[in-house]
């Protein structure tokens, strides 16, 4: 049988390299796995704190594992590193902590292609389990985009058009270097951008900072699940944008 192995945020390619000759099953930590209520995870972690790290330490305590993988370095955020440390107090499997610095950029027609935003985001949290570059896609042009971190709730990326370009932190994992600030910051000014980070999350004041430098930009946090409210700025931001799911002319970036 092989090895079950969980990852947090993305670990250095090498050893994901090493996972995938090893053929062990690669487990993402940071999506929801389990029908269970998140609130479980309150005698561990305070009841007001990152929802995708609440939802690691549910995934971690509740999956049999065989080790964990935490990228504890500035690619993912220190409440990883302090979340690493309640798992390997209360786990009874190697917990290691990492640091992804990797430089290598793999490319990210991913986050530039005509998928729907829910596929793109999907297959680019699936991609941290290989060590292969995405699949090449043709880029589309822009008509909008989702700048952040992949949200726990994806509901909310099905009020995007196929047209949307993935930036920050999203594209900085499909390209495989999470701690790339530079690749994270960039984003496109003549595209009406939402920038989005979970609420409690270190990235929203990046994602704030950034949505007032850009002249088309709506700023939404979410904690464990999107609300009608971030819903519905979303909707009226996109609309009173123009933003509808046709090609547009702008320029891919």
């Amino acid at each position: 049988m092989s090895k079950q192995v969980g990852i947090v945020g993305v670990p250095p390619l090498e050893i994901i390299c090493q996972l995938n000759e090893e053929q062990a099953q690669i487990i993402d930590l940071d999506e929801p796995l389990l029908p269970l209520p998140i609130d479980q995870t309150d005698r561990y972690l305070p009841k007001v704190y990152c929802a995708i790290l609440r939802t690691v330490l549910l995934n971690a305590l509740n999956l049999h594992l065989d080790q964990i993988y935490v990228d504890t370095g500035p690619g993912k955020c220190d409440c990883a590193l302090h979340v690493a440390t309640v798992l390997q107090y209360h786990l009874n499997i190697p917990v290691i902590a990492v640091r992804n610095l990797d430089t290598k950029d793999l490319g990210y027609p991913i986050s530039r292609s005509s998928l729907p935003l829910i596929n793109k985001i999907q297959d680019i949290t699936q991609g941290v389990k290989s060590c292969q570059p995405s699949p090449a896609y043709p880029p589309c042009q822009p008509s909008a985009g989702f700048w952040g971190v992949p949200p726990r709730d994806f509901s909310i990326l099905s009020l995007f058009p196929d047209t949307t370009h993935v930036y920050g932190w999203t594209r900085c994992v499909e390209n495989k270097t999470p701690a790339d600030l530079e690749l994270e910051a960039h984003c496109n000014p003549a595209v009406p951008t939402v920038f989005f980070a979970q609420s409690f999350c270190a990235k929203t004041a990046l994602a704030k900072h950034l949505a007032e430098q850009h002249p088309k930009a709506l700023w939404v946090d979410c904690d464990v699940s999107a609300g009608s409210s971030a819903k519905a700025k979303i909707e009226a931001f996109l609309e009173l944008s123009g933003v509808t799911s046709g090609r547009s002319d702008r320029a891919p970036s």
